[in-house]
């Protein structure tokens, strides 16, 4: 049987590479993806389980990217978290909201979701 398949598109790496490898340890297979502007096709080819985004300088892609993922006849069942790099207050704030108005599932204030990583996946499918 195949692993499920978790999309990733990050930029920070030491939080990033800590998502990948709790996601590898709870059994998934992880696509990481370097284009943004990918993202909603490969939602579509790869099928995968969840989506995971990292909100940081390109937080308007990144947003644009979640809403054509969840708008999208094939792929708007799949749960995206998203969640916020840096420190400005500001843009962490206003990434976010626009993350949630783009239909981000979860939206994490940084890289602390890992701890409640297993929960959370839980929780996205039960609410489907």
């Amino acid at each position: 049987m195949r692993q499920p398949l978790a999309l990733v598109f990050y930029e920070s790496l030491l939080p990033g590479n800590q998502l990948l490898n709790r996601l590898q340890d709870l059994g998934y297979r992880v696509l990481t993806i370097n284009e943004l502007a990918r993202l909603p096709e490969l939602a579509v080819r790869e099928k995968p389980l969840f989506v995971f985004v990292e909100l940081n300088a390109q937080s308007e892609a990144a947003c644009a990217a979640i809403r054509q993922v969840k708008t999208a006849g094939d792929t708007r069942h799949i749960p995206v978290f998203a969640w916020l790099a840096g420190t400005d207050r500001r843009l962490r704030d206003g990434a976010g909201r626009s993350a949630q108005a783009a239909g981000a599932s979860v939206l994490s204030p940084g890289p602390g979701m890992l701890a409640q990583l297993p929960q959370l996946l839980d929780q996205a499918l039960e609410n489907g």
